[in-house]
């Protein structure tokens, strides 16, 4: 029977290829879609584990947060960029996931980022829709997996449409984003840790703005994960 199994799934290896995201060479087990080699190179950062990191020097004086941190660093063509790109463009949820759990994992080795619940930063309903999923959501969902806390999903909204950020400079990208987040249930976080999730983070504006709401909730301490940093 299990000889009948191991040709069965040697077939659909065959017919469907499971390879790894970053290098293209086959993978042995559907759970992943970074291989181990790959997984070991991409550049983390560990600030995690340190106080006044670049991240949190990145938000002094705009956000009293409790810790922050981002996971890797990120260069143009870079392994780093071909996986932000898998996830939030291509639709490679099950890569999100993993990543996530790997982002999980770091957090738990340090005890800066013991939270109550996980909160991924929306996105405007519509591009949410035309898109299918939120990345931030699929990060979240992987990170839950390890730390064991609940994940959020309707806290806080986005309600405006906002233009990409992707060509604005600080000032241009603080204007952009200021005042477009509505928290709509501030009784559910109220006196809790709340981590809120992103995957890239830049100049931090869009993280400010939506950061600056969930502190709307009485009590309520913020810390920030994301999967890179891209300080320019």
């Amino acid at each position: 029977m299990q000889i009948l199994q191991d040709i069965k799934q040697s077939l659909l290896h065959l017919v469907f290829p499971h390879v790894c995201a970053g290098c293209g060479t086959d993978l042995t087990t559907t759970q992943n879609q970074l291989c181990l080699r790959c997984a070991a190179a991409l550049p983390q950062t560990f600030f995690e584990l340190h106080n006044n990191n670049p991240v949190e020097k990145k938000l002094w004086g705009r956000l009293p947060l409790q810790s922050a941190t981002a996971q890797y660093y990120f260069t143009r063509e870079s392994l780093v960029q071909q996986i932000v790109h898998e996830i939030k463009y291509k639709g490679n949820i099950a890569l999100g996931l993993q990543i996530g759990r790997m982002m999980g994992r770091s957090l738990i080795q340090s005890d800066r980022f013991m939270a109550d619940a996980l909160i991924p930063l929306p996105l405007f309903p519509e591009k949410e829709k035309k898109r299918g999923y939120n990345q931030s959501m699929v990060l979240c969902k992987g990170i839950a997996d390890e730390m064991q806390i609940p994940v959020l999903n309707d806290v806080i909204i986005r309600p405006q449409f906002t233009e990409t950020q992707t060509k604005k400079g600080r000032i241009e990208r603080w204007k952009n984003m200021d005042g477009k987040f509505v928290l709509k249930e501030k009784s559910a976080i109220a006196g809790k840790h709340i981590l809120l999730i992103d995957d890239v983070i830049t100049t931090g504006a869009t993280l400010e703005s939506c950061g600056s709401e969930i502190l709307k909730a009485q009590n309520t301490r913020l810390s920030i994960a994301c999967v890179c940093d891209a300080t320019r």
